[in-house]
């Protein structure tokens, strides 16, 4: 894939290694040195992320651990998988399978947001009295869709596959 956007000279990444990796199922290409978030900008690809209450469109803020927007998830099995990961965090490796999160049924068309047309009709707050009758239609019908619609990312649905050194079998804090 072209990479337009990347600067001819400077940065800290070695120019005669390729690395491919995908995001959202499609194949992109970065250097070595490349974080997910740099490579991402180098390959045109602008959006990251979309916003929580509104999934409005949003962009590669940053370029540290204060990154808000860029969020995927990264693994190539259930066993293998992490959510959550900031985009300026994850060193780009040969074979990395990375996810954008908080959008259905992809990033660049979220259906959710629709939501951005009617904001000012959705003051902050308004589920909580809204869609509080019929009672039972809160906890089976309404609070697993807001939840949804304002979550992260998802939990892994295999166990970890990755072998330890050591493992505990004790916690050091349990609330």
């Amino acid at each position: 894939m072209s990479q337009n956007f990347r600067l001819p000279t400077g940065g800290r990444v070695n120019r005669g290694r390729t690395i491919n990796f995908t995001f959202d199922g499609r194949r992109m290409s970065g250097l070595e040195g490349d974080t997910l978030a740099s490579a991402l900008l180098a390959n045109g690809e602008h959006l990251a992320g979309r916003s929580f209450k509104y999934h409005r469109p949003r962009g590669i803020l940053s370029a540290g651990p204060e990154e808000p927007n860029a969020l995927v998830g990264v693994g190539a099995d259930e066993g293998h998988y992490s959510p959550n990961l900031r985009a300026t965090q994850v060193e780009l490796f040969e074979g990395l399978v990375a996810e954008s999160q908080n959008r259905s049924p992809s990033l660049r068309y979220d259906w959710a947001g629709v939501n951005n047309l009617i904001w000012r009709f959705i003051p902050a707050g308004f589920y909580y009295k809204t869609f509080m009758w019929p009672r039972g239609a809160w906890t089976k019908f309404f609070e697993p869709r807001i939840r949804a619609m304002a979550g992260l990312g998802r939990a892994p649905k295999a166990p970890d596959a990755t072998t330890y050194a050591q493992r505990y079998a004790h916690c050091d804090v349990l609330i």
